[in-house]
């Protein structure tokens, strides 16, 4: 059996100073994060879902670095990369404008009936209190940080890529899935494809998916190939006058099927139906009809080991 325990994560070297903190198996709730060591302070990406694993990554990059987090950068607003927010007390958090928004509106949010396995602990909602709207840049000691909104909604509405040029090592947030099936619903399935082509101009040695082990620009091919079948998907079942829960049903998944998490099937077909519908990306959807479906293609509530 898989060791999704906080113990189970691990500290990984992406460059000099540069660090990953990968949770295995990557799958719902289960994230990764990254740091910046810079000697007296340390740059932070992202927190956990639950206290236990909140406390768990601020344990292990205490022992890696031996000083304080006084930076925390939110990838965007999902629990999983910002549940743990206000455990990181010596820190200022820093996120996208639409992070913070959606942060104070949601609050803290345990998804009762819909996931099951869930150890949140005492969790309170604490959004960025630094916000940018296109690019910020910050700097772990001589470490340059870039922070890239790639301009309109892909995974999110308020997905941020944090870009290492010299180090050539990019935190992609949730724009990469590395096993993992992409889920769309609360962005936009195109948007996303056209987000990933920011990727592929940085052109990153390395990668640090949102979910799933340390990769290269192979996998952000993979991942836009799953969100080409989901359009392509789309088309053929609105032709065919099929509801995205039917579609999903019927659907063969083929090279894809290798992906866990194959329930965000219907969550995504929903999104690319609206864009076929004309809608926005990132525009808002009927989220409750769509993760109805999700858990009628599962059969019952999700598995959720936060």
């Amino acid at each position: 059996m898989t060791d999704r325990s906080p113990s189970a994560a691990a500290v990984t070297r992406l460059a000099d100073q540069v660090h990953g903190y990968v949770q295995p198996d990557g799958s719902w709730y289960i994230n990764n994060c990254g740091f910046v060591d810079a000697g007296d302070h340390t740059v932070l990406i992202d927190t956990c879902s639950s206290e236990r694993r909140t406390r768990a990554l601020l344990t292990a990059v205490e022992a890696t670095t031996g000083s304080p987090v006084t930076t925390l950068v939110n990838t965007h607003h999902h629990g999983d990369h910002t549940n743990g927010n206000y455990l990181v007390t010596s820190a200022a958090v820093v996120g996208h404008r639409k992070t913070r928004e959606l942060m104070a509106a949601e609050g803290i949010q345990t998804f009762e009936g819909i996931f099951v396995g869930n150890d949140w602990g005492e969790l309170r909602s604490r959004p960025p209190e630094i916000v940018f709207d296109d690019r910020l840049t910050l700097y772990a000691g001589d470490v340059e940080i870039q922070l890239i909104h790639p301009g309109h909604a892909a995974h999110t509405t308020n997905d941020v890529l944090v870009w290492l040029p010299a180090q050539r090592v990019l935190y992609a947030g949730d724009l990469v899935f590395h096993g993992g099936s992409p889920f769309a619903l609360m962005g936009s399935v195109a948007g996303w494809r056209k987000g990933l082509d920011v990727i592929r101009e940085l052109s990153p040695e390395v990668i640090l998916p949102g979910h799933g082990g340390p990769c290269g620009l192979d996998v952000v091919d993979k991942v836009d190939e799953y969100l080409a079948f989901v359009q392509k998907t789309a088309e053929r079942g609105k032709a065919a006058g099929l509801s995205p829960l039917e579609l999903a049903k019927e659907t063969d998944l083929g090279e894809f099927s290798e992906l866990t998490e194959q329930e965000r099937l219907p969550g995504n077909l929903h999104r690319a139906y609206a864009e076929l519908d004309g809608a926005e990306w990132g525009a808002d959807i009927d989220l409750v009809a769509a993760i109805t479906d999700m858990l009628a293609f599962n059969k019952g509530p999700i598995r959720c080991f936060s």
